[in-house]
C-alpha cells in the first residue's frame, strides 16, 4: 500500500505582491496499485480541503492599492497592456499619489506628470498643458476625447471623483483623432466599491483655504448585483494675491448594474462648479523690459472681475462579455457648460505707452457629445494567439459664445466696472466622425508586433458665416509598435504614431490647407519589477510637426491673406521614468525629460529656422514624488513629498527704440513634503508643506511691455487634512 504524502503549505512575497497557497492533507490511503490497475476498482477516496489563494497584483483600479503605478492602461491604443506592453512614454497618477500630494484639481496633476508643463502664460487662471513642446488641446474622460482650451473655457476637472489619471506622451491620434502630437490625458473616473465605505475629509490651509469632502459607496441591494457611489465636495479659498478669491463645488453619483452574468451597465451624473476673480491680469513688465519685482501679493486686476464656469455631465458604460473571451464596450458622455467671464489686464497700447486697462466680456454656452464603442478579443492565427480592437466614435461640440460691448484697449486703470451691454452672438458645430482598428500580433514568444489605423471625417461649420467652414474627408492615422522582450523583467521597443490638426487657413484657390500632421517616432527599453509593482523606462524621441500654415499672400489672392502648407516644427529628446514600489513601503514616481523644439521650415520668416520655436517653455523638467510608510513602532507614519525642478525660460521683449531686452527666470526647483500619521483604524491626518523654502519665482514671463505676462508662483504655504472613514 502507498500513502501520497499530502504537501507542505507554502508562501511567498515580493514587496507589496504576496501569494499564498495552501493545500489541505489529501487522505485516506489508496488501494494497491497494482490491483487498482487490473480491475478499475479505486478503494480510496480522494479529498481536497480548503484552497485559499490571494494574489494582490496589481489591476488597472488604483483606489485602495497604496501604489504608484497600475497594473494595466489602455489610453495608448485601447489594448488593455502593461507599461512594460505599450510602446510609448506612459505615466500613472494613481489615487494614492493624488491623496500624499493633496491633488484637488487636474492642474495639481499636470504639474506632478513628468515631461508635461503647466504654463501661466495666458493669465493666473488660464492654464495651458504643454508636452514634447506642443500643446495638449484634448482631455479624456474614461477614454472619451474632449476638447480642451485652457486660454478659454477650459476646465479644470476636480479630481475628487477620479481614480487616476492616465498620461500618454507623444502623438496620440489612433485614440483622440485630431489634436496636436503632445499627449493624451486620460482621466478615469471612480466606481462603486463592493463594500459600504464612507470617508468624511476635511481640510484647512494657508489663505483661509478650506475644503469638505464626502465620499459614500455602498451595495444597494443583498446580492450586491446594484452598487452605487456619491462623491461631494466644496472647496472655498483665498489667495497670496490679494482681493483674490476662488470657490469649487463638486457632485459625483454613479450607479452599477450587473445585468447578467455578462453585462454590466453603468450610469452617472456629474456637476461642477468653478469661480474666481484672478484669472485674466498679470504683471507688466517695465518699459526697459525688466521684471518690476512686484511684491508675490501684488493684484493687477479689479475688484469686479469675474470667472465662472459651471458644468453638468451624464454618462454611461455597457460592458458586454462575449463568447470566445471576446467583449463588447460602449461609452456615451454629454455635457453642459455654462460659463461667463468679465476680466481686465492693464495695458500699454497707447502711443505715449501710459498705463489704462483692456476691459472685456463673454459669455459661452456650450454641448458636446461623445461616443465610442468597439469590440475587443483573442483570435488564431498561424498557430498563435493575437487580440484584435475594432470600434467607431462620434464628437460633437456645439458651441455658442456671446459677445459683449466694451472691448477696448483704452479703459481707465480706476475705471470701475463698465456697462457691459450684448452685441452679438455666434455659433459654431465641430463634429468628428472615426473608425478604428487595432491587432496586437504574436510574432513569437519574445515578439510583439502593434498595428493600428483610423478613418476620421472633421467637419467645422460657422453658423454665422459659410466661407469659415471647413472639413477634412477620410483622414487616416497610423500606429505601429515592435516590442520585444529580452527577459522576464526588460523589454525593448521601436514605435511610429502620428495626429492630425485641421488648419481654417485658405490657398491661393480659397481651399483650406492641409491639415498639420504630427509624426511621433520613438525607441526605448521598459523594465517591470516585483510582479508589476514597479516600472521603469527610457525613451528617446522625435517629433516633425508638419505642414503648418505659412503666410503667401501672393497676387489675385481672393481673401486678405493666403496660405501654404509649408511650415515645420521639430520636438526631440529623452524622456527617463520611473514609477512604483522600490520597497513594501516606499512608492516612488520621479521623471526627467529633455525636449529641444526648434523651427525647422518657415519660409516667411526664415530667420526663425534652426531657433527654438517657443523660449518661454523649459527644455529641461524633473519631477519627484515619494512616501514611506515607517513599520515597527512607528508604523502609523508615513512621510513623503515632491521635488520639481525645471530650466531657464526667456523671451526677447521688443522695445520702443527698436532694439530688445532678453527677459528670464533661471532655473529654479521647488521642494514640498508630508507627513502623514493613522490615529486608527479609522482617522487618518496629513500636513503638506509646499515650498518650503520659499523660493520667489514667476510661473510664467511677459513677452511684451504692452500686456502683462509676470505671474508669481505661490510662496510657502501650508494644508492640514483630516480624513474619517467607516
Amino acid at each position: 500500500m502507498s500513502r501520497l504524502t499530502p504537501p507542505r503549505c507554502f508562501a511567498s512575497s515580493r514587496n507589496h505582491l504576496a501569494l499564498a497557497i495552501c493545500m489541505a492533507t489529501i487522505t485516506p490511503a489508496m488501494a494497491q496499485e497494482s490491483s487498482e490497475a487490473q480491475d478499475g476498482a479505486a478503494s480510496g477516496v480522494l479529498e481536497l480541503g480548503a484552497t485559499e489563494i490571494t494574489n494582490t497584483q496589481l489591476g488597472s483600479t488604483t483606489e485602495g492599492s497604496r501604489s504608484y503605478t497600475t497594473g494595466a492602461m489602455s489610453t495608448a491604443t485601447k489594448l488593455p497592456m502593461t507599461m512594460r506592453e505599450t510602446p510609448q512614454a506612459t505615466t500613472v497618477i494613481t489615487r494614492q499619489r493624488m491623496d500624499d500630494m493633496g491633488m484637488t484639481s487636474i492642474n495639481d496633476a499636470i504639474a506632478a506628470t513628468p515631461g508635461v508643463f503647466l504654463s501661466y502664460a495666458s493669465g493666473p487662471g488660464r492654464q495651458t498643458y504643454y508636452a514634447r513642446g506642443f500643446e495638449i488641446d484634448n482631455l479624456m474622460y474614461d477614454g472619451i476625447p474632449s476638447g480642451y482650451n485652457g486660454v478659454g473655457v477650459g476646465v479644470q476637472p476636480n479630481l475628487a471623483m477620479f481614480d487616476r489619471v492616465e498620461i500618454v506622451r507623444g502623438a496620440t491620434g489612433l485614440v483622440t483623432g485630431a489634436g496636436n502630437p503632445s499627449a493624451a490625458v486620460n482621466m478615469v473616473r471612480k466606481r462603486p466599491l463592493a463594500d459600504q465605505r464612507v470617508t468624511l475629509t476635511g481640510a484647512a490651509g494657508s489663505w483661509d483655504d478650506y475644503r469638505g469632502e464626502v465620499d459614500a459607496s455602498s451595495p444597494l441591494n443583498d446580492s450586491g448585483t446594484l452598487r452605487g457611489r456619491v462623491v461631494t465636495s466644496y472647496r472655498d479659498a483665498n489667495s497670496y494675491v490679494d482681493g483674490a478669491e476662488e470657490d469649487h463645488g463638486l457632485f459625483y453619483a454613479i450607479t452599477e448594474a450587473d445585468l447578467s452574468d455578462f453585462t454590466t451597465l453603468s450610469v452617472g451624473f456629474s456637476h461642477q462648479k468653478d469661480k474666481t476673480n484672478n484669472f485674466w491680469g498679470a504683471s507688466l513688465v517695465g518699459l526697459d523690459g525688466r521684471h518690476q519685482d512686484l511684491p508675490r501679493s501684488y493684484n493687477p486686476g479689479t475688484s469686479w472681475e469675474n470667472k465662472e464656469q459651471e458644468t453638468n455631465t451624464l454618462f454611461a458604460e455597457l460592458r458586454h462579455q462575449l463568447a470566445n473571451d471576446w467583449k463588447l464596450q460602449v461609452n456615451a458622455d454629454y455635457s453642459d457648460l455654462n460659463a461667463i467671464f468679465s476680466g481686465s489686464y492693464q495695458s500699454r497700447f497707447a502711443a505715449d505707452r501710459s498705463l489704462q486697462r483692456t476691459v472685456w466680456q463673454a459669455k459661452y454656452d456650450e454641448h458636446k457629445i461623445g461616443l465610442d464603442s468597439f469590440v475587443s478579443g483573442p483570435f488564431e492565427a498561424l498557430g498563435r494567439t493575437h487580440e484584435l480592437v475594432v470600434g467607431a466614435s462620434k464628437r460633437i461640440a456645439d458651441m455658442n459664445t456671446h459677445s459683449y460691448s466694451p472691448y477696448v484697449t483704452t479703459w481707465p486703470v480706476d475705471g470701475g466696472k463698465p456697462d457691459f451691454t450684448r452685441t452679438g452672438s455666434k455659433r459654431t458645430v465641430t463634429t468628428q466622425d472615426g473608425v478604428y482598428v487595432t491587432t496586437r500580433l504574436s510574432l513569437a514568444d519574445p515578439l510583439k508586433l502593434i498595428l493600428g489605423g483610423r478613418l476620421d471625417w472633421y467637419d467645422y461649420d460657422d453658423k454665422e458665416s459659410s466661407t469659415a467652414d471647413y472639413k477634412v474627408t477620410r483622414n487616416v492615422t497610423r500606429y505601429a509598435g515592435l516590442i520585444y522582450d529580452l527577459d522576464d523583467h526588460h523589454s525593448v521597443y521601436v514605435s511610429y504614431s502620428d495626429i492630425f490638426t485641421p488648419q481654417d487657413e485658405k490657398d491661393s484657390s480659397g481651399t483650406p490647407v492641409t491639415p498639420i500632421v504630427g509624426k511621433n517616432y520613438e525607441v526605448g527599453i521598459k523594465g517591470e519589477y516585483f510582479d508589476g509593482a514597479l516600472n521603469a523606462s527610457a525613451a528617446l524621441f522625435r517629433i516633425d510637426q508638419e505642414n503648418r500654415a505659412v503666410e503667401t499672400t501672393p497676387l489675385g489672392c481672393p481673401q486678405a491673406k493666403c496660405y501654404d502648407a509649408s511650415g515645420e516644427v521639430r520636438s526631440q529628446g529623452i524622456d527617463l521614468e520611473v514609477q512604483g514600489a522600490l520597497t513594501e513601503n516606499w512608492q516612488l514616481g520621479a521623471g526627467y525629460t529633455y525636449a529641444r523644439v526648434h523651427t525647422i521650415k518657415d519660409a516667411k520668416n526664415p530667420q526663425n529656422e534652426n531657433q527654438r520655436f517657443d523660449t518661454d517653455m523649459p527644455e529641461h523638467l524633473f519631477k519627484l514624488s515619494t512616501v514611506y510608510r515607517f513599520q515597527g513602532p512607528l508604523e502609523k507614519l508615513r512621510v513623503g513629498g515632491n521635488l520639481s525642478w525645471q530650466s531657464r525660460m526667456y523671451n526677447d521683449i521688443p522695445l520702443d527704440n527698436g532694439s530688445s531686452y532678453r527677459l528670464k527666470q533661471k532655473a529654479y526647483a521647488l521642494t514640498n513634503l508630508m507627513a502623514g500619521y493613522a490615529v486608527n483604524e479609522n482617522l487618518d491626518l496629513q500636513l503638506n508643506a509646499n515650498n518650503i523654502f520659499d523660493k520667489k519665482y514667476y510661473s510664467s514671463i511677459s513677452t511684451s511691455t504692452q500686456y502683462g505676462g509676470d505671474t508669481y508662483g505661490a510662496p510657502r504655504n501650508l494644508m492640514l487634512t483630516a480624513k474619517y472613514s467607516f
